[in-house]
């Protein structure tokens, strides 16, 4: 990924400065095993669903690797924070609270034993964050984790349409791009893309990596968001991206540079070459098709439709594979009142309103754009994809947006404290005096 990219910026400068949260290191460091700990978390949210492979990988199998994963990351994270040091705050409290009503409604058994297997994964995901906020300082390190393990997915993605161009653009997702080696969805793909696309050219704003390492993120995510085809994931990366540049036009100016090429950009693009995007967004659909949201919203009304009890409207029906009738819900929001009812609803809403709120009233800052971007990004993906109320790489961006935003602990101090004056009796400054 270039080596600018793991350190910590060039100094000097009003855009290089942090200020707020983004100032001062751990006082005691960042083991890098944090980043393998982050990397199997990463792998545990991939899924185990999705297009099929070169290599035809069985479902029982990608289930045990991924929950492999997030066990080691549980017992990797335990072992280096042996002594369970840990940074309470708002968002890691909600998310444990949103167990209450996840394992309420599972107990019931109503969405089968994978109800309480779901919960049991939760509750060690849960877990994991809390042993790895210890590290949470308010710096980049954990945006730097996020784009080394989503570029290595994206990766993969690139090897494996280079060995199979047919299994990785299949006719049955309508020729757009999916995993080849490992079963990725488009949207999944897109969403990966756009986030370290986003987070990279934040990082190249605040003068923390150079163009040219930038550069071999960027264009191949691009390259890789725009095969497929992902409407959700491009309009999540161009609104996250306004809102996070936005936020630092009053203090950097390479800030105010790129927002205005991007402006100008914009729109001569909307003049040139208005016919070429708008066949790429329409995906080859009807209006008709698309107006109802490619089909989710006929799955909306019948989830919204079904009646239901008093516990199943407050707690839901139990964790399960986020789909309702057979097909997919595709909405974080209806997702999470069908399993976890109008209670997750709420802790949800808090996650998001806290972690806006606390954003808005941190100083400019690039740590602060950065969880700008994440919080806004999942916020628009939240209407058409599923995840917020489960272990999902949407957790995993909101928990680096609270790693970004955490007040930085207090430095060590590197010499002892000046012991005071010592008292001299009276005789011997008597003695002295004679």
């Amino acid at each position: 990924m270039g080596g600018d990219l793991r350190r910590g910026g060039l100094p000097g400068g009003p855009d290089t400065a942090e200020t707020g949260p983004g100032a001062g290191p751990c006082p005691d460091g960042t083991p890098k095993a944090v980043g393998v700990v982050w990397g199997l978390l990463v792998l545990n949210t991939l899924g185990s669903a999705g297009a099929k492979t070169v290599i035809p990988l069985p479902r029982s199998l990608i289930q045990v690797v991924t929950m492999g994963a997030l066990v080691a990351a549980f017992a990797l994270a335990l072992a280096l924070n042996l002594r369970l040091r840990i940074r309470g705050g708002a968002f890691l409290f909600l998310l444990t609270l949103l167990l209450v009503p996840s394992v309420l409604s599972s107990v019931h058994l109503e969405s089968g034993f994978g109800a309480l297997f779901r919960c049991a994964r939760l509750a060690l995901f849960v877990s994991t964050l809390w042993l790895l906020s210890r590290w949470w300082d308010g710096s980049t390190t954990f945006v730097r984790h996020h784009i080394r393990m989503y570029f290595a997915v994206l990766g993969s993605v690139a090897a494996g349409a280079l060995v199979s161009p047919g299994a990785a653009m299949p006719e049955l997702y309508g020729g757009r791009l999916v995993g080849a080696l490992w079963p990725l969805t488009p949207p999944q793909i897109g969403q990966y893309a756009a986030v370290i696309t986003g987070l990279t050219v934040l990082l190249v704003l605040g003068r923390r990596t150079d163009r040219g390492s930038a550069a071999v993120i960027i264009v191949p995510s691009l390259v890789l968001l725009a095969l497929t085809h992902t409407r959700t994931a491009t309009l999540g990366l161009l609104v996250g991206l306004a809102l996070a540049i936005g936020s630092l036009l009053l203090t950097s100016a390479a800030a105010r540079r790129l927002f205005t090429w991007a402006v100008l950009c914009a729109a001569v693009a909307a003049i040139g070459f208005a016919s070429a995007l708008r066949t790429w967004f329409l995906r080859g659909q009807s209006q008709e098709y698309l107006t109802s949201l490619t089909g989710r919203a006929n799955v909306w009304d019948a989830l919204l439709a079904e009646p239901r009890t008093t516990g199943k409207e407050l707690f839901g029906v139990g964790l399960g594979d986020k789909s309702f009738g057979g097909l997919p819900i595709d909405n974080s929001w209806l997702a999470v009142y069908h399993e976890q009812g109008l209670t997750g609803v709420a802790l949800v809403a808090a996650v998001v309103i806290v972690l806006g709120g606390v954003a808005l009233l941190r100083p400019p800052s690039l740590p602060r754009a950065c969880a700008i971007f994440l919080i806004s990004y999942c916020t628009i993906a939240s209407y058409t994809e599923s995840g917020l109320g489960d272990a999902s790489p949407y957790l995993l961006h909101l928990a680096v947006a609270a790693s970004l935003l955490a007040a930085p602990a207090a430095a060590t101090p590197l010499t002892a404290p000046a012991l005071p004056p010592r008292r001299v009796p009276r005789w011997a400054r008597d003695r002295e005096v004679t």
